[in-house]
């Protein structure tokens, strides 16, 4: 099924080319949008001024000319020439009906089927193995999340990965230290949890800083581990394998999941990758470091900014692995897409990478898009950075805890009667779905404030507040007791009141909006549409009866395709779907 936009663009370019031949040489001349306000139609064609520059004619009249070769047939039941040259379109609502009858058919709920399936990497969360998991993944992990459940979806073929921070000096540092202060831990005698690993990293940090022999030992330690080191192997993956379990504790209650590919399963091949930039050309000594240079990059001094491929000492980097990273995703994935989400302080680094791996001939931005997807900070109601009251940085799997715990208590001062098995669930739901719903609902690129207290609020463009509109149509076919899917088969819809064309008009943009979502990757699009689905619903409710009305049969099947489409976004957002609370 074509979304509206899509039909439309048909029509008006078929028309266009009608009135004005010429435009055959013109490519995407064609603009067509939603409308901003009811009062202009439901899409406007806001082309004519644009084409008033190519054919040297007034836009009022370009636009004339074209409305005349309009086919409007069953899909458009009015155009209106606006100001001068905007072409206000409504479309017909008897069309809407057709459409919502065929939506139950189709799987995509009415987005255009793609040309072609795509291999999409996503690149996650990330965090660093033996640090424990912060507020500040909350955003990566969760709009990550998100992305790719949009991706899939759509039928694409989406690969998650986890971008361990697993490698490296830090590791020098706390083997060496754990074989100096914790070798019966080393020796499976005595067991440890992250959070004891954490404190150890902190202690080696600060004996890293301050102490010349140490550093040495961590130095070696490091060395030791590259060169796979038996007793050093061991210690990496003991850290390993109790960061991942923490790790993985967050990502079953959050529903994420990944493919986890950190640091280390790019490090076998960090040396043919800077052998490679060499052979071709590209690498700069630099005090004594291998890098690139690549233009407009800059230092706050104005002197070139390197991409460092290897350090002086011989030792690899963030640079070094991410170019790997996208060679290996480009070539061996054979990936169409990729997309690496990132708070905004990493802008800078991957452009860098980007440009770096086109020099390179790794990337052929006509074969291959790739997205950095930034993000903002969490902020506290303070408006600093997000905090415990002790100053430290908030846990995340506190954070989830506690929004459990308040979403529980807030259901049973509601429902004081609500039995303990239906409380846990329900508040699970609510709690993660609110945190979700938070972050998504904002502008990624922006800061935004947590708070508990607003996030589960059941009014306003909320988690809860769509989720209680989900029951509330999941109440309305329970209290009707009809089979809903002989129904779809059986009965048709009939829109009459305003405010049942006005929802149904809203379904049929479904498509549209993914769309536009699947370019920008700003999540914020679908909890938009969301909120206004709810509303939208919601006054529908009030002003047409359902249940025992004449209407009952066709307002219930405008009442599914709303579950439907609500549970589908929902779901795409990451939100567990309720039937009741």
């Amino acid at each position: 099924m074509k979304t509206i936009i899509s039909l439309l663009k048909e029509k008006f370019k078929k028309a266009a080319l009608k009135a004005f031949p010429l435009l055959e040489t013109e490519k995407d001349f064609i603009e067509i949008a939603l409308s901003k306000s009811e009062k202009f139609g439901d899409y406007q064609f806001n082309s004519a001024m644009k084409l008033s520059k190519v054919l040297q004619k007034n836009p009022r009249q370009i636009a004339e000319a074209i409305v005349m070769q309009v086919n409007c047939d069953a899909l458009i039941s009015k155009l209106e020439i606006a100001g001068p040259g905007f072409v206000n379109i409504t479309i017909d609502p008897k069309y809407l009906e057709k459409r919502l009858i065929e939506f139950f058919k189709d799987p995509l709920l009415g987005i255009d089927k793609p040309l072609k399936k795509q291999k999409i990497v996503i690149d996650f969360s990330s965090p660093n193995t033996a640090k424990e998991m912060h507020v500040g993944h909350l955003r990566s992990t969760i709009i990550g999340d998100c992305l790719a459940r949009l991706f899939e979806f759509m039928g694409d073929d989406v690969l998650r990965i986890n971008h361990l921070g697993d490698w490296g000096t830090s590791f020098g540092m706390l083997i060496a230290y754990m074989k100096q202060n914790a070798t019966s831990i080393l020796e499976g005698k005595e067991k440890t949890d992250l959070a004891n690993l954490m404190a150890m990293y902190k202690q080696a940090k600060q004996k890293f800083d301050q102490d010349a022999e140490f550093k040495k030992a961590s130095q070696n330690e490091v060395v030791a581990l590259q060169s796979g080191e038996p007793g050093s192997l061991s210690a990496w993956h003991l850290i390993c394998d109790i960061s991942r379990k923490a790790y993985q504790e967050i990502y079953d209650i959050l529903d994420i999941k990944l493919i986890e590919r950190g640091e280390s399963f790019y490090n076998p091949m960090l040396e043919n990758v800077v052998s490679e930039l060499e052979a071709k050309g590209l690498i700069q000594m630099s005090n004594g470091a291998k890098c690139i240079f690549l233009e407009g990059f800059q230092n706050r001094d104005g002197d070139p900014f390197p991409l460092m491929i290897q350090k002086s000492d011989g030792g690899y980097n963030y640079d070094t692995t991410d170019m790997a990273a996208i060679r290996q995703r480009i070539f061996d994935e054979k990936a169409d897409r990729l997309i690496y989400v990132t708070d905004s302080g990493q802008a800078t680094h991957f452009e860098m990478i980007f440009q770096a791996a086109e020099k390179a001939g790794y990337l052929d931005r006509s074969k291959v898009e790739v997205n950095h997807v930034p993000f903002g900070l969490v902020l506290g109601l303070d408006g600093k950075k997000f905090k415990t009251r002790s100053g430290e940085t908030e846990k995340l799997i506190d954070l989830i805890t506690k929004a459990i715990s308040e979403a529980e208590i807030i259901l049973c001062s509601k429902n004081p009667e609500m039995d303990l098995v239906e409380k846990e669930k329900l508040g699970r739901a609510l709690g993660i779905g609110a945190i979700k719903y938070a972050d998504l609902s904002c502008n990624r690129i922006s800061d935004y404030t947590f708070s508990y207290e607003r996030m589960l609020r059941f009014e306003g463009n909320t988690a809860a507040f769509l989720m209680y509109s989900y029951v509330r149509i999941a109440g309305i076919k329970r209290k009707t007791n009809v089979d809903i899917e002989n129904l779809k088969t059986t009965a048709h819809i009939e829109l009459e009141h305003p405010s049942e064309v006005a929802l149904a008009l809203h379904l049929s943009q479904f498509g549209e909006m993914v769309q536009i979502l699947a370019k920008d990757l700003l999540p914020n699009r679908l909890t938009d549409y969301l909120y206004s689905l709810a509303e939208k619903f919601n006054a529908f409710y009030r002003d047409c009866p359902v249940i025992g009305s004449a209407e009952q049969n066709s307002r219930l099947l405008l009442s599914e395709a709303c579950a439907i489409t609500m549970n589908k976004g929902l779901e795409i957002l990451g939100l567990t779907v309720v039937n009741k609370m």
